[in-house]
């Protein structure tokens, strides 16, 4: 049995918010206290909104804020010498240089939460950085090392009933099973991250479910408008709690439900609203994924096939730089689609699922 989902990173007088809090409510609520501990002189205090001020900016794709609000709050927890607090703003740093595409400087952040976590006996933080870890090689397309460590965890968050990293971990180990053609086991996980989602009150978790359950559908059964719906319904929570990058994620991917339908014209509108929202919140990784499917839906509405391939050749450079191991394959795909020769320039990438 699972419990309702809770936010761990919402702690001390933020306890009381709940995971499906909006972002500009924890915003608010955060700074408020942070003033009031400033006031007061209780660092730990200060580490601890900071905590919660860090993660709404972050997901509210607001980068510059949020980096500066996790190193306030790991310089307080360092001054109140508590290193769960240390750990727990490691993480947030680490889980926002994954979303700025820093993935080197993420796994040693979340590295460095992880142990901190583990020598400070909190088992959540250690939890948590360690599902960054394995979310960041994930996205690198670094399948044999992660699946490990995804399975691991699994395992402890169902030992635990803690619904809210088990809806993670299957989710993670569904856009696997998906990005390596297993659509049926990807289904089946994502059907299950959705009903644990739903039954524990996780809004942001069941909206990323239905996300890979609307992918599944569209490239497995080619059911267009089933795909819309699932997405349609995503976007509701997605609105209503202010996540931005997950609903840039869902138009992106929205996007890609139409170009399987052959519907060219409305993917790149898709592709170009994702596009803008990538960004405006400095996330390149959504925006390198929203700009390949931006070129191929370009060059089936009639663009010059000489600027597809010079834009192929750019976006490979963007994917290996960001770290993408398997980026190759998706831009040779790219290539052989629309019929436009590979110079060799084109590395590869993988469609990442956050």
């Amino acid at each position: 049995m699972y419990g309702k989902a809770f936010a761990p990173e919402y702690q001390g007088a933020l306890t009381t918010l709940s995971v499906n809090s909006s972002l500009t409510d924890v915003l608010a609520a955060g700074t408020e206290q942070l003033k009031a501990a400033e006031r007061a002189g209780e660092p730990g205090e200060v580490a601890r909104s900071g905590l919660a001020v860090a993660e709404a900016q972050r997901r509210l794709g607001r980068v510059a804020d949020a980096d500066r609000a996790w190193k306030a709050s790991y310089r307080a927890a360092r001054e109140a010498e508590d290193t769960g607090a240390m750990a727990w703003a490691l993480w947030s740093g680490g889980t926002l240089a994954r979303q700025r595409g820093a993935l080197r400087l993420a796994r040693r952040l979340l590295q460095l939460a992880a142990d901190l976590g583990e020598r400070g006996g909190d088992i959540v933080v250690r939890g948590y950085s360690l599902a960054g870890l394995a979310e960041t090689g994930r996205i690198q397309g670094d399948y044999e090392a992660v699946g490990r460590l995804h399975e691991q965890l699994l395992a402890e968050a169902r030992r635990r009933g803690e619904a809210r990293h088990t809806v993670w971990a299957l989710e993670g180990i569904a856009q696997m099973h998906r990005n390596t053609g297993d659509y049926d086991r990807a289904y089946a996980l994502f059907e299950e991250s959705a009903e644990i989602a739903a039954r524990a009150d996780d809004r942001r978790g069941h909206a990323w479910a239905l996300r890979g359950l609307a992918d599944v559908v569209s490239v497995r059964d080619g059911d267009t408008e089933r795909a819309l719906e699932l997405l349609s319904e995503a976007e509701t929570s997605c609105r209503a709690m202010k996540l931005s990058s997950a609903l840039a994620y869902n138009h992106k991917m929205r996007g890609n439900v139409l170009y399987r339908a052959g519907r060219y014209a409305e993917a790149r509108a898709l592709y170009e609203q994702a596009l803008a929202e990538f960004r405006e919140m400095s996330e390149p990784r959504g925006e390198a994924l929203s700009r390949l499917g931006l070129a191929k839906s370009l060059a089936r509405l009639g663009r010059d096939r000489g600027e597809t391939a010079a834009e192929l050749a750019d976006l490979a450079g963007v994917l290996e730089r960001i770290g993408l191991q398997h980026a190759r394959k998706m831009v040779a795909r790219a290539h052989e689609e629309l019929g436009i020769p590979d110079t060799g320039l084109a590395l590869a990438g993988t469609e990442a699922a956050r």
